[in-house]
């Protein structure tokens, strides 16, 4: 699953951060804050908090980043993608629950994985 770690420094050194932006202007208390969109499960989540981080859970949606390209969220959090741009996927974890990445030489079927089409 994804969640933001909302920081006005680094992330946690023991976070998987897969993307991050600046936190945008409507959010309150955003100002001079980071974004950083990690990857782990509800205990993880847990034990960020309590360590006192700034933990956002992430609702099904698209989350621009700073440079064209973004997060898409999608099964209430479980699956999501890393966009260079709105159409092209960087990294993803799909239905299957396996990460793939373009670095490795696969395809990510979008549609296959949504749709099993």
């Amino acid at each position: 699953m994804m969640f933001i770690i909302r920081s006005a420094g680094s992330a946690p050194p023991a976070a998987a951060v897969k993307a991050a932006r600046k936190t945008p202007d409507i959010v309150p208390n955003g100002a001079g804050k980071t974004d950083f969109f990690c990857v782990g499960d509800e205990d993880a989540m847990a034990a960020l908090r309590g360590q006192g981080w700034d933990v956002v859970g992430l609702r099904d949606g698209w989350y621009a980043d700073d440079h064209g390209g973004g997060v898409a969220i999608s099964g209430h959090g479980k699956y999501w993608e890393i966009r260079d741009t709105p159409f092209t996927v960087k990294e993803a974890c799909g239905p299957g629950g396996a990460a793939t990445g373009q670095g490795d030489g696969e395809h990510v079927e979008v549609r296959r994985a949504i749709f099993g089409v």
